[in-house]
């Protein structure tokens, strides 16, 4: 992993769940012209789908590293299952819960929900589930590069009041 994809980790529960966020802008990139425009209309800017996995990948894998001390290097194995309703759209805040199922030696299985927080809705929706498979490997030489990014957000996290990170180190 060598970028976040998520903003914050709003709250931890070691070893059982880990929920962070993403704000969406018009000025990422890499929403412009996802879709291609119709004679009728220019391109919709949406989120795309790989990257709404990446971030619940990112999140998994923060649990699954903090469940075993970040010793390893926790790499994505397997996207088992990725159930999307709707598209995301500039203005809205997306919500990664990454549930831990399982964790062993070898590996780990999160199962993730994702929520959409849009300022045009009366409340939150529930986007859709990512079930998730992670690989421990023996950590990289460039391991400390993810592990700063990792401690940049865990650092800016708790800075900014998350009492529910507040007892998470790397």
């Amino acid at each position: 992993m060598r970028w976040l994809w998520i903003d914050r980790i709003l709250s931890l529960e070691p070893g059982v769940r880990l929920t962070a966020c993403k704000a969406v802008s018009l000025s990422e990139p890499h929403l412009h012209e996802h879709f291609p425009a119709l004679a009728a209309e220019g391109a919709l800017p949406v989120v795309p789908a790989p990257l709404i996995i990446e971030g619940m990948a990112q999140a998994g894998g923060l649990l699954v590293g903090h469940a075993r001390g970040f010793k390893d290097d926790v790499v994505l194995a397997k996207v088992r299952k990725a159930d999307l309703a709707f598209d995301v759209l500039p203005g809205a805040t997306l919500h990664f819960e990454a549930i831990l199922t399982a964790i062993d030696d070898a590996g780990a299985s999160v199962r993730g929900l994702v929520r959409v927080h849009d300022p045009a809705w009366q409340g939150p929706q529930d986007l859709g589930t990512i079930e998730l498979m992670f690989a421990h490997i023996e950590p990289r030489r460039d391991s400390i590069l993810a592990a700063e990014a990792f401690r940049t957000l865990i650092s800016a996290s708790v800075h900014a009041g998350g009492a529910g990170v507040a007892g998470m180190v790397l």
